[in-house]
C-alpha cells in the first residue's frame, strides 16, 4: 500500500478546504439511531448531509474546486453537467463566489432539481437524454467558450473538499470505528477515505471506510477486483445519485489503496431502507444517501462496531419518492398486489371481501375486468391492493384465499 503522503490528494489538502469552507457550508449534524444500533448490535450514527446547503455534500468540492481559481478563470465562468446534486453544488458555491455559472442538464431531469438550479442563479440549458450527453456538450462548451469545466468527482480540488465530511465525523463521533458511505464516481469516498485514514494513522487507530453502491450500477467491485477501470454496459437504479458506469481515475487510484471493502445492496434493500428513514428517523433522504443504512440492515458489514453512517443527500424527486414508498412498502411485506380469476357470477367478489376482512387486511384499490386475451368467457379477472402487516400477514391471507378454491398470483 502507498504511504499516505504519496497520494494525489493528503489529509494537508484536506485541511485547507475545510479553511476555505469555513463559514462557507453547514456543519451537519450527527444523529444517533438506536434502532439501527439495535439490528446491528453497536451505536450508529448518521452524518445528515441530506440537510447541507443544496441538499447534499457536493456543494463542499464545488466550492473549493472554484474557490482556488485564479481571477482570469473565475472572469470566464464555469461551466457543468449533473442531473441533480452536483448541479446544484455548482450553482450554490458560484453565487457564493461571484462566478457565472453555466449547468448541462438532460432533457428528462426532475422539475424539482431543474427549479432548485436555477433558483440559486446558475444558467441551465436542457440537452441529450442523459447525463453523458449533457457531459459531453459541456465539455465542448468548455473548450469552445474558454470556461472552466467543474467535474463532479475526477479532480484532486473536489475529492479534497469531499474529504472534510470525514474530518467532521472523527470530530463529533471520536470513538467511530466504522464509516459506511455510498459511492458513484468515488469523490466523497475517497476524500473521506483520505482525511480518516491519516488521522487514524495519526491516533494509532484503525478505522475502516466501506463504500456501498447499487448492485445494478456497481462498477467498483469488478474495477477492484481488476486493478483497473472497468466500466459498465448498463447502469440501472433508483440511486441516481450514484448511478455512475466508470469510476473517476483520481478517485479510483486512492480507492484501491485505502478503502477497506466496497458492497452493494438490492434496489428493495434501498426502498427499506429509505422507508426505515422515514419512519424511524423522520429523515428525507434520496435513495443514493440511503445505501450505508441498507447495508447495514442486510447485514453487509461484519463486526461495525461504532458506526457512522453519511446521509450524502436529500434531493428526491417526489414522484420517485412515491415509487420507492410503494417498493419499500412491498418489500417489507405491507403492500401486496393479487391477481385472480373468478367465475363472473353475483357473489364473487363479496367472498373475496369477506376473505380480506376477516383475515384484518385492507383494500386500497381494485381492478375488476371481464376483457381480455387470457379471460375465458362466464370468467373475470381481478386485481386487488391490499395494505397488509408484514410478510407472515402475507401469507395468511394469500392461505385462506386458496383455502377457499381462489388462486392469488402475487404481483407485487
Amino acid at each position: 500500500m502507498n504511504t499516505l503522503e504519496s497520494l494525489p490528494v493528503t489529509l494537508d489538502a484536506v485541511l485547507e478546504a475545510q479553511k476555505l469552507l469555513d463559514g462557507i457550508i453547514t456543519r451537519t449534524p450527527v444523529e444517533s439511531s438506536r434502532a439501527l444500533g439495535a439490528t446491528v448490535g453497536g451505536d450508529v450514527f448518521l452524518k445528515c448531509e441530506n440537510l447541507q446547503r443544496a441538499g447534499s455534500f457536493k456543494v463542499r468540492g464545488a466550492y473549493v474546486r472554484m474557490a482556488k481559481l485564479s481571477d482570469a478563470e473565475k472572469k470566464r465562468g464555469v461551466v457543468a453537467a449533473s442531473a441533480g446534486n452536483h448541479a446544484q453544488g455548482v450553482a450554490v458555491a458560484a453565487k457564493s463566489l461571484g462566478i457565472k455559472a453555466r449547468i448541462y442538464m438532460p432533457l428528462g431531469v426532475a422539475l424539482p432539481k431543474l427549479a432548485a438550479t436555477r433558483s440559486h442563479g446558475a444558467e441551465v440549458v436542457l440537452h441529450g437524454h442523459n447525463v453523458d450527453e449533457a457531459l459531453a456538450e459541456a465539455k465542448r462548451y468548455a473548450d469552445e467558450s474558454g470556461a472552466v469545466f467543474v467535474h463532479p468527482f475526477d479532480d484532486v480540488d473536489v475529492v479534497a473538499g469531499q474529504g472534510t465530511v470525514g474530518l467532521e465525523i472523527l470530530e463529533q463521533v471520536p470513538d467511530v470505528d466504522t464509516i459506511l458511505m455510498g459511492v458513484g464516481g468515488g469523490g466523497l469516498l475517497a476524500g473521506v477515505a483520505v482525511a480518516v485514514k491519516a488521522r487514524a494513522k495519526e491516533l494509532g487507530r484503525n478505522i475502516r471506510i466501506i463504500g456501498v453502491q447499487a448492485e445494478n450500477a456497481a462498477a467498483y467491485p469488478p474495477s477492484l477486483a481488476a486493478d483497473a477501470l472497468v466500466p459498465l454496459k448498463k447502469v440501472s437504479t433508483m440511486a441516481d445519485g450514484i448511478a455512475v458506469g466508470r469510476p473517476g481515475q483520481l478517485p479510483f487510484s486512492i480507492i484501491r489503496e485505502l478503502v477497506d471493502d466496497v458492497v452493494t445492496v438490492s434496489e428493495d434493500a434501498l426502498a427499506r431502507a429509505l422507508i426505515f428513514l422515514l419512519e424511524r428517523t423522520k429523515m428525507v433522504v434520496e435513495p443514493a444517501g440511503a445505501v450505508g443504512v441498507a447495508a447495514l440492515m442486510e447485514g453487509k458489514i461484519e463486526n461495525p462496531g461504532t458506526v457512522a453512517v453519511v446521509l450524502s443527500g436529500g434531493n428526491i424527486d417526489p414522484m420517485l419518492m412515491l415509487k420507492v414508498i410503494q417498493r419499500g412498502l412491498s418489500a417489507a411485506g405491507r403492500y401486496m398486489t393479487v391477481r385472480m380469476m373468478l367465475d363472473d357470477r353475483p357473489g364473487s367478489l363479496a367472498t373475496i371481501a369477506r376473505i380480506i376482512a376477516e383475515n384484518d387486511a385492507n383494500v386500497t384499490g381494485l381492478d375488476h375486468t371481464r376483457v381480455g386475451g387470457s379471460i375465458s368467457m362466464g370468467d373475470v379477472s381481478i386485481t386487488v391492493n391490499l395494505e397488509t402487516k408484514g410478510h407472515e400477514h402475507c401469507s395468511q391471507v394469500l392461505a385462506a384465499l386458496r383455502a377457499e378454491g381462489f388462486q392469488p398470483i402475487v404481483v407485487h
